[in-house]
């Protein structure tokens, strides 16, 4: 039995009238609302239906109805989505950002009260091929310029980020060259990371600003105890947890979670992939390098991705330190065409999506019907989140974080 005690908290409600009378020996309902902890899974798709468009054209009728079906499937029992701010997608040409379409679909979240993070800010990857031009002191202000205008953009719409992304690799990536890659070179990893963290919290100073990185070895480690040695502003430490050639384990995700706590600050486990067809062969050093035109799901492979997900769900969630998980691919036939989702690529649902869909509604989710004492008060245990108290017809909404032991509910 997983312990769940930090994810709960307890609280005595008072019921009174209008004229400050207690409500005495009533029965009440308090159904939860919404969960503390993020469920995250990636919303990319949400940019497509509510602009209508993808980067390049507009979409069609069934394109629309489809997204809106798979949105509402996932987002019925998630509460976080990731939007995409890849620069060299974001910005191809330099002046010109997409920041009317991405606000069409933070708005659309925003909407159904899905918190947003973005991603990434910095990044050798995707890289906008007009930063080129530049010498490396000029590429450097203009990353810096574009944390500032972006973040200061979306402020209040998007307040977390993953402000850069990779930065283990960064100054080796030997891929292709690229603006950012050369700059982490000249002026090294934490200096990169001071500069692009510091412009993201003068351009939100209440933002939640994550250091993400799928490398969870040593190194990570080292990098994240140089920078927070230099004092550097970093709120969340982000873990990618693609795991295309097969579950990590037990076994591994307790060691991660070992090791990266000890630095005291939440965890995001901001990427997680498990696949539920045939496995990446295990030759394949970086997944980019696994081409396929098609890559089905199975049955067996959905009965082995629902219990993955299961037991890692259930490990992270148990941790004081996790904070959040976003699940990278929603849907199959995404990045890396993969069959990672769990809805396939119809819309119908996998074993995964009813596992976890359970879990979150109904396994770690509180709703209780209870009477008031004689001073009409009612005390509830449940998991951390927003509230709905309903009595006589009436409801009133509170939120269960820990911070108070009483509150007083007036139904007029």
């Amino acid at each position: 039995m997983i312990d769940l005690n930090h994810r709960k908290a307890e609280i005595n409600l008072r019921l009174i009238k209008s004229d400050k009378s207690p409500i005495v020996k009533q029965e009440v309902k308090i159904s939860q609302k919404s969960h503390q902890f993020l469920f995250g899974v990636g919303g990319f798709e949400a940019v497509e239906l509510a602009s209508a468009r993808t980067y390049d054209e507009p979409i069609n009728e069934d394109k629309k109805a489809h997204l809106k079906e798979k949105l509402s499937k996932l987002f019925g029992f998630h509460n976080y989505a990731t939007l995409p701010f890849y620069i060299g997608r974001y910005e191809p040409v330099e002046g010109k950002p997409d920041e009317e379409r991405l606000k069409k679909g933070a708005l659309w979240f925003k909407g159904k009260q899905i918190k947003l993070k973005g991603h990434p800010l910095c990044w050798h990857t995707v890289c906008a091929p007009w930063l080129m031009n530049y010498s490396n002191s000029e590429i450097l202000k203009k990353v810096i310029e574009r944390i500032e205008r972006d973040v200061s953009a979306f402020k209040g719409l998007i307040d977390i980020w993953d402000v850069i992304n990779e930065v283990v690799i960064m100054p080796v990536f030997d891929k292709y060259d690229n603006a950012v890659t050369r700059i982490c070179k000249e002026y090294g990893q934490v200096r990169i990371v001071k500069e692009v963290f510091e412009a993201a919290k003068r351009a939100n100073p209440n933002a939640v600003l994550i250091l993400n990185d799928y490398d969870v070895s040593k190194d990570y480690e080292i990098l994240i105890d140089k920078c927070l040695q230099a004092g550097l502003p970093i709120d969340v430490i982000g873990i990618q947890s693609h795991q295309h050639q097969g579950y990590w384990g037990a076994e591994k995700v307790h060691d991660v979670l070992e090791r990266f706590s000890r630095f005291g600050l939440p965890l995001h486990f901001t990427e997680n992939t498990l696949i539920s067809g045939d496995l990446m062969p295990e030759h394949i050093v970086d997944l980019n390098d696994w081409q396929v035109e098609q890559w089905n799901t199975n049955p067996q492979g959905e009965e082995r991705q629902a219990k993955e997900i299961i037991e890692m769900y259930e490990i992270l969630f148990s941790h004081p330190k996790v904070e959040a998980i976003t699940t990278w691919s929603g849907g199959d036939n995404a990045w890396l065409h993969a069959p990672a989702g769990f809805l396939r690529t119809d819309n119908s649902e996998k074993p995964s999506y009813i596992a976890l869909k359970n879990k979150i509604e109904k396994e770690w989710r509180t709703e209780i019907s209870a009477f008031t004492d004689d001073d009409g008060c009612v005390k509830l245990e449940g998991f951390k989140g927003g509230y709905e108290v309903s009595y006589n017809a009436k409801n009133i909404t509170f939120n269960l974080d820990g911070k108070n032991n009483k509150i007083e509910l007036c139904f007029n």
